[in-house]
């Protein structure tokens, strides 16, 4: 063997492992925290970015820390997030809530009386709930209501004819309208007519309330970053190729290498019917009695191959793959070999992945009064379909205050996608212009610093949050988390998926994501002979325990 295919070898030696796990997101790092814990440290992290944590990014601005990606800890009972933070104590376990006091204005700057506000706002909730019946009572809705957007408007057209006036009517219209705005950015979506109206009730709300982590939600990395070795996470590695099921392409290797792998003693006999056939087919050619036997070609030990854009490649026996909704929908028809079966291809299709973004102005002084902690924009309803580069800026419903100087709005879908392509001072011009419009005072200043996200332009990412929209369901989720084996007499399988987008009820969250990597860890560390009904849930006061028993279930 020549100096290079022994230094191919002894690559190849060095990038073996039990588990190859695609991203250092929160599901990615759950895994890795998982095997630890369990005593298996034969693994290795590729992460596409130069930096861990996915979607979780505090960055600082000039005199604050702003959270680019994830906001809050979405619940505290049962909430294993939560559980990490309070351990260590990067929340304060008593959590009082700050005062809310929300104005709303109009665009020529008149401000909604607070009971008119409150009214609606009562009314919105008692419709979404209604929203989230359907699928927890099973029953139908309406004929020809099929998103949760189309049933709200129904409500609500319903709701204002008992009003005689038709002013009335209008103020308490963009009071809903501004309302539906917000929920696209807790939903992810465009449009509330993009989800659908039998599925809103599959997200499980914990309860507790939306906590903040005050140091900044990056903080929640380093626990579980303490224990992975640093030579365990490989950061600038995008993964270009898994070659998942590697019998076709071990075969087609070694036919390249010209000559038997020194990988492995272990030898594998060809296929004795599929020998047959191909003499079968053949039967015109007859090989010599006296040629000698074909040595049998040894089997490389590794199941799976993943190649990364840099041209490396690393070898396993399982692999764990956290990568985004958003960007298995831009590549997950060229980067596993062989194919993903087509019900993962058609789930992946159906569930959305929309862009939700924020932008922060940062001020040099306080200019709002100190009671107001947040301005709904009732922005009016245009007749006709607008340009986007005109009216992009309607798609922001508010602007609340995180600090004194630091205000932040949220903008989605076709509106989010289109402020990416502005610069920041374009941005930080356009919000001047609204807030002094709709708190009608011309000396409303500029931010000294304005940072937009750009979470639908980010390459590993490519949107925000997963969501269901019309014609998916739970079950597409369900048909994404599937894991799939090499063979159907494995007893482990070869590729795991885990994220936000593959937990059924927690989708979208952190917590969600933690669950899922934690339960593919599970699944390939589980004694081969506990039959699969078997739920292991111990006697204990532990919600997360629990929490994590429903997800196997």
């Amino acid at each position: 063997m020549g100096d290079e295919e022994l230094n191919s070898s002894i690559k190849c030696e060095t990038r073996r492992y039990n588990v190859i796990i695609i991203g250092g997101g929160m599901a990615g790092l759950a895994a890795a925290n998982y095997f630890i814990k369990n005593g298996m440290e034969d693994f290795i992290i590729l992460e596409a970015r130069n930096r861990i944590g996915g979607r979780i990014i505090s960055i600082p601005m000039k005199n604050h820390k702003v959270e680019l990606g994830a906001n809050w800890i979405h619940g505290v009972l049962g909430n294993p997030i939560f559980e990490i933070a309070t351990a260590n104590g990067l929340v304060n376990i008593i959590n009082i809530p700050k005062p809310h006091k929300v104005i709303a204005a109009t665009e020529d700057g008149k401000q909604v009386p607070f009971g008119v506000l409150q009214e609606i706002h009562e009314a919105y909730v008692c419709f979404l709930r209604r929203c989230e019946e359907y699928f927890l009572c099973q029953y139908l809705p309406p004929p020809d209501i099929n998103s949760v957007g189309e049933h709200i408007n129904l409500e609500a057209t319903i709701y204002l004819e008992r009003l005689p006036s038709s002013e009335e009517k209008k103020l308490r219209r963009l009071i809903f309208d501004c309302l539906l705005k917000r929920e696209t950015c807790i939903s992810g979506c465009n449009n509330m007519d993009d989800i659908d109206l039998l599925e809103l009730g599959s997200y499980t709300e914990l309860q507790g309330g939306n906590i903040m982590i005050p140091s900044g939600y990056s903080g929640i990395l380093e626990p579980l970053k303490k224990l992975i070795a640093p030579e365990k996470i490989l950061t600038n590695h995008p993964v270009k190729k898994v070659i998942w099921d590697s019998d076709q392409h071990t075969a087609r290797q070694l036919d390249d290498m010209g000559e038997e792998s020194e990988d492995s003693d272990q030898t594998v006999i060809e296929d004795i019917s599929r020998a047959n056939s191909d003499k079968a087919n053949n039967s015109e050619v007859t090989a010599p009695l006296t040629e000698t036997p074909q040595k049998p070609k040894k089997k490389l030990l590794h199941n799976v191959e993943v190649i990364c854009e840099n041209g490396q490649s690393f070898y396993a026996n399982h692999v764990i793959c956290t990568i985004p909704l958003g960007v298995l929908k831009d590549n997950a028809n060229t980067m596993f070999e062989p194919a993903l079966p087509r019900y993962k291809i058609e789930s992946i299709d159906r569930l959305l992945f929309s862009a939700v973004d924020k932008i922060f102005l940062e001020y040099e002084r306080p200019f709002l009064n100190p009671d107001i902690t947040e301005i709904m924009l009732l922005w009016e309803t245009p007749s006709c379909p607008e340009d986007l580069a005109q009216s992009w800026y309607k798609k922001i419903y508010s602007f609340s205050k995180v600090t004194e100087t630091l205000l932040l709005g949220w903008v989605s879908g076709k509106e989010a996608e289109y402020m990416e392509t502005l610069s920041m001072d374009e941005v930080a011009v356009t919000c001047t212009k609204i807030l002094r419009k709709f708190l009608n005072d011309p000396f409303v200043p500029e931010p000294q610093t304005c940072v937009c996200t750009s979470w639908k332009k980010q390459p590993y990412t490519r949107g925000s949050y997963t969501a269901i929209a019309v014609g998916a369901s739970q079950s597409d989720i369900e048909s994404l988390a599937q894991p799939l084996f090499k063979n159907v007499h494995d007893k482990k399988p070869t590729l795991l998926f885990a994220g936000e987008h593959t937990h059924s009820s927690f989708y979208s969250t952190v917590h969600g994501a933690y669950l899922s990597g934690q339960t593919a860890a599970r699944r390939l560390l589980a004694p081969d002979d506990i039959p699969e009904s078997t739920l292991d849930c111990p006697g204990t006061a532990d919600l997360n325990t629990w929490i994590q028993g429903v997800q196997l279930g």
